[in-house]
């Protein structure tokens, strides 16, 4: 057994990729397609039916191969009726509808984080399902990647990693909290059983399909080549995802106060870290000025003095829209210098974001007591030179930028083993990334 096709949906895009063993580590891209949403009504969904039709035709365009897995965004969901169909297609985390139901549940929870160690954002799954006026219709509820596993193989199963994104699942036992969900007013129940990474899922026409790290993250971290335990991450796309990888959750009140979050990762370790808004921020400016390369504007950047930065998690800059308008307001709010030209907002989006990795890390290093020695930069993110040069600066750290496509690697890898290819944990797989992929280091100042 050799080739594997990851199935890897990201939040403006997804691709079917097909990893081949047989020569060490060998990754193509066989089909992409965009992921749009669509406004119905009044609610921002996503078009999970496309999105199906796109898998199809890419698992199609990868031939034979030896497995599938399923990854994608976290958090949002599909809901099926006791015949299995769909009764509510997902709805787009960018969407409002938990606006108002926030602060009711954690009046019900005061004690959420402690349970479920999630960082608090609107759109949790937890605070989603709380909104869903639907679920009265519904008889289970299937995250994003559990739903495709379900429409290819008819089988049913809740992925580990991605269950732990809900904030109704306890991290330190790996099952549901029933005590959350019932104070809520929610049935656990409405989720299929739990698997986890390389778990067999079903099969599709003959082909076997795993779940894997089903949570795009979960799946990235196990593709970190990492070779000691002192590193932190930093999983680099729309969002930002920062943070250490642990033995055990941190539930501490200054770990919620710092908003970090606890997601299981694939053998059981702990994702401790924490949600930053990532290249978005540059993605919506490059959509308003029309923009398509983002090259020459990252040369001319890099020749500019830091003039200005902004906080990246401000809520303003959540929804799309005309986000130069945005950075420009904040910036005169501020009393810095506002950006004129394109490659001036361009600066002043990386040097915010290395600004706030770097206090990403000091906060994990501060809350989990761990030292780190190197900071590793993977997915599309460790492209940007300048994004990787900037971030080694403010952090006073080596950077290891690479693998670019860590997500699908990590699927990829975690099919492998469950197919009996490798045996072995976390480290083997990383050694065998840290010699088939190509990596370039950043050294600070």
């Amino acid at each position: 057994m050799s080739a594997f096709a990851a199935v890897d949906l990201g939040a403006s895009s997804g691709r079917v990729m097909v990893g081949d063993l047989s020569r060490g580590l060998e990754l193509t891209e066989v089909h992409r397609f965009p992921n749009r949403p669509v406004r119905a009504g009044a609610r921002l969904h996503w078009d999970i039916l496309a999105l199906y039709q796109e898998v199809l035709t890419g698992l199609r365009a990868a031939g034979p191969v030896d497995a599938i897995g399923i990854d994608s965004w976290a958090v949002d969901y599909g809901l099926l009726d006791d015949e299995g169909e769909l009764v509510g297609t997902p709805v787009h985390y960018r969407d409002d509808r938990t606006e108002r139901v926030l602060e009711e549940v954690l009046a019900k929870v005061p004690n959420l984080y402690a349970e479920t160690g999630i960082q608090f954002l609107p759109f949790n799954t937890v605070f989603q399902l709380a909104a869903d006026s639907r679920l009265r219709w519904a008889d289970s509820v299937l995250l994003v990647p559990d739903l495709l596993s379900y429409w290819l193989t008819g089988v049913a199963g809740t992925e580990l990693t991605n269950a732990s994104t809900t904030a109704l699942l306890d991290p330190r036992t790996g099952r549901w909290s029933t005590e959350v969900a019932k104070r809520v007013g929610l049935d656990v129940d409405m989720f299929p059983p739990l698997r986890r990474p390389g778990d067999f899922a079903g099969t599709y026409e003959g082909t076997p399909v795993h779940a894997v790290g089903s949570h795009d993250t979960a799946s990235a971290v196990a593709a970190v080549p990492a070779g000691g335990a002192n590193f932190a991450y930093i999983s680099s796309g729309t969002w930002s995802l920062v943070g250490l990888e642990l033995d055990e959750p941190v539930l501490t009140e200054a770990g919620r106060a710092a908003n970090f979050t606890n997601e299981v990762g694939v053998d059981g370790t702990i994702r401790y870290l924490r949600n930053v808004t990532g290249l978005w921020l540059l993605q919506e400016c490059l959509r308003t000025w029309e923009i398509e390369g983002l090259t020459p504007l990252l040369a001319e950047a890099s020749r500019l003095p830091r003039r200005s930065v902004v906080d990246v998690d401000d809520p303003r800059f959540l929804p799309p829209g005309d986000m130069p308008s945005r950075i420009a307001a904040v910036c005169a709010e501020t009393g810095q210098p506002v950006p004129r030209t394109p490659p001036e907002f361009t600066r002043c989006v990386l040097d915010s974001l290395a600004d706030a990795y770097r206090r990403a890390i000091a906060d994990a290093v501060r809350l989990s007591g761990r030292r780190v020695d190197v900071v590793h930069i993977v997915g599309g993110g460790a492209r940007n030179e300048l994004l990787c040069r900037l971030t080694a600066e403010a952090c006073g750290l080596p950077v290891v930028a690479g693998p670019v496509e860590a997500t699908a690697l990590g699927n990829v890898l975690v099919q492998a083993r469950a197919a009996g290819v490798f045996d072995g944990g976390l480290a083997e797989m990383r050694e065998l990334l840290a010699r088939t992929q190509v990596l370039r280091e950043y050294q600070p100042g």
